[in-house]
């Protein structure tokens, strides 16, 4: 069952995944790109709040570690 946390934590990082693929897919960034992707993808499949946290909270941060110009 899905719960109320878990459909808000999807609204919100899937919402930054959205800015994260349209500034990857603009500039040409891949790490940006896969990182939107990735924070689209991840809330649909994991049903724990605390794991939909921790993976988007380490995709959110990933473009900034890893800057290839």
């Amino acid at each position: 069952m899905i719960s109320t946390g878990s459909l808000f934590c999807g609204l919100i990082f899937g919402s930054i995944g959205t800015g994260y693929f349209m500034y990857g897919k603009k500039q040409q960034h891949i790490v940006a790109l896969l990182s939107g992707i990735a924070l689209c993808v991840v809330p649909y499949l994991v049903t724990s709040v605390l794991l939909i946290v921790l993976f988007c909270a380490v995709f959110v941060v990933l473009p900034f570690v890893l800057k290839f110009e």
